[in-house]
């Protein structure tokens, strides 16, 4: 699954979820939501 997926590729690149937050230019919580499977991204 995406949240899955999210998760493990961020642990690989040593980033936190605040560290991935900033690069995407979102806040932590919704890294956070996203590797939950709580919120999903849209697909443009």
């Amino acid at each position: 699954m995406l949240n899955e997926n999210i998760k493990e590729i961020r642990k690989s690149k040593g980033l936190s979820q605040q560290e991935l937050a900033v690069k995407l230019n979102v806040v932590r919580q919704t890294v956070s939501k996203w590797e939950q499977g709580v919120s999903q991204t849209k697909g443009y």
